[in-house]
């Protein structure tokens, strides 16, 4: 939490007066103490900016600059009613408030957690903004445990089904956008990380939605746990649908959602495959060209193994073992299988490719990604072929096996492409294909195949994958 969220030493009642001294045992009586109760604001609308919050009628704010995803301290104020009034960050104290609350009323001993959530450029009543003011009331912890209070604040997610340990069994059947759990929150274990699986209604089908891996809880701790963000958005954006956690002390973390993979085969001589882990099926059936479902792990390195169709199932051994790079929370993963089970002499050997979906974000023109994945061919550089001439695109050229181009993306206006694929630093293309993008699209483009042909290998080909959907979805181009 930052320094400037504190209180500003605010006294909405005045000073109460003093008893006049005079005879007798009424000198020797102590005023009552004044009632308090206290308030602290969580910023979870992600589409807020940071915010000043004022009491009504008080030309300083309670707090200041209260960003997206943070949480303040408490502070004590005189029991009351109170109208609260946000105001972006820095803006006059005679301005007009962004937003009101309706009046609150803060008894004597109260704790209340005041949530801004909702979209505040909305109009909706189902997702426009609003401040939930929630009484801390937490039950009593048993031994090992935490108490948390779950709130739905994802402004455009529906009611969903709450699943501790990711197990498809959900503890909480049902959670109403805006709702919680209750005063009392729910137990879980604390000292370990949880897995916690977000999934739709038993009404609405019960698909899993999406994981967070929790970090422990303290015990006898008490949190906050508010889903926020949007589902719309990538996981990894900072309005990407997310859980901030909020501790007694104020302290908020935003756990983004667990890594995503997609697994690409793209080995030319390999069969279709199995994916496991420890055991575990990633991914079955996988032949060349196809792209897996989107597989979520928590953040972390992994040995993932490689079967032959069938394999994981009948217990054989892997005919491969690669290890991932470290998968980090809120990112998405292409896993490319590719070279040859049985290489040539010089022909590169069958391992997995990783890369980040780290493209830009784009306006209206489309971005594209090379991978080259053809284990046999030499170095590329990818380009444009007009009227018959081929010409190198500089980010996208020079590319050995296993190389990709920068992650951020080339930018391309919308339209039908001839690309053409050339050794590096020469100007004929051995292959070129059409490739029509659309506006908005984000395609990772794969040669893969094998670029000198042969018995049992599948033939050089650029396997399109549009990322800008999701699932994400793949298409085999071949050459023309």
């Amino acid at each position: 939490m930052k320094p400037r969220h504190r209180w500003m030493g605010l006294m909405l009642l005045g000073v109460l007066a003093m008893t006049p001294l005079g005879c007798g045992d009424d000198n020797d009586k102590t005023p009552a103490p004044e009632p308090t109760a206290r308030i602290r604001v969580v910023h979870a609308s992600p589409d807020a900016p940071a915010v000043d919050v004022y009491a009504r009628g008080v030309a300083t704010p309670l707090f200041a600059d209260v960003e997206y995803g943070e949480a303040t301290q408490y502070a004590t104020v005189p029991a009351g009613d109170y109208v609260i009034d946000l105001r972006a960050t820095g803006a006059s104290a005679t301005s007009a408030p962004a937003f009101s609350t309706g009046s609150l009323t803060l008894t004597d001993g109260a704790s209340i957690t005041a949530l801004a959530s909702g979209l505040l450029g909305s109009t909706d009543g189902d997702d426009r903004f609003r401040v939930l003011a929630l009484a801390d009331a937490f039950g009593a912890d048993g031994a090992g445990q935490a108490r948390v209070r779950i709130v739905h604040a994802g402004a455009d997610a529906p009611a969903v089904a709450i699943d501790v340990g990711d197990d498809g069994s959900p503890e909480v059947a049902s959670l109403g956008r805006f709702a919680d759990t209750g005063e009392a929150g729910v137990t879980l274990p604390a000292g370990q990380s949880l897995q916690v699986g977000i999934r739709l209604t038993e009404a609405d089908g019960g698909a899993r939605v999406t994981a967070f891996t929790i970090p422990a809880l303290g015990s006898g701790a008490s949190y906050y746990v508010v889903a926020t963000g949007l589902l719309a958005e990538l996981p990894r954006d900072a309005a990407g649908f997310g859980l901030l956690a909020v501790d007694e002390g104020g302290s908020a973390a935003l756990v983004r959602q667990n890594p995503v993979v997609f697994a690409l085969h793209a080995g030319p001589d390999a069969p279709a495959v199995d994916l496991g882990a420890g055991g575990a099926a990633l991914a079955t059936d996988l032949s060349f060209g196809n792209l897996s479902a989107p597989i979520q792990v928590a953040p972390g390195s992994y040995p993932i193994d490689v079967y032959a169709a069938g394999g994981l199932e009948a217990g054989d051994a892997p005919v491969a073992t690669v290890t991932t790079p470290a998968l980090a929370a809120g990112e998405r993963y292409l896993a490319i299988a590719t070279g040859f089970l049985a290489p040539a002499e010089g022909e590169n050997g069958f391992g997995i490719v990783f890369e980040r979906d780290g493209f830009d974000a784009a306006g209206s023109d489309a971005l594209v990604r090379v991978v080259h994945a053809s284990p046999d061919a030499p170095a590329v550089d990818v380009g444009v072929v007009t009227d018959g001439v081929f010409g190198a695109v500089e980010p996208l050229s020079g590319l050995a096996f296993g190389d990709a181009s920068d992650e951020g993306g080339v930018t391309l206006a919308a339209g039908t492409y001839t690309l053409g694929v050339a050794p590096a630093g020469t100007t004929t293309a051995v292959a070129t294909f059409g490739v029509p993008l659309a506006s908005g699209q984000k395609v990772f483009g794969v040669a893969a195949g094998a670029l000198g042909g042969g018995e049992g290998r599948e033939s050089f080909r650029l396997i399109a994958i549009d990322t800008a959907i999701f699932p994400w979805a793949a298409a085999s181009l071949l050459p023309n």
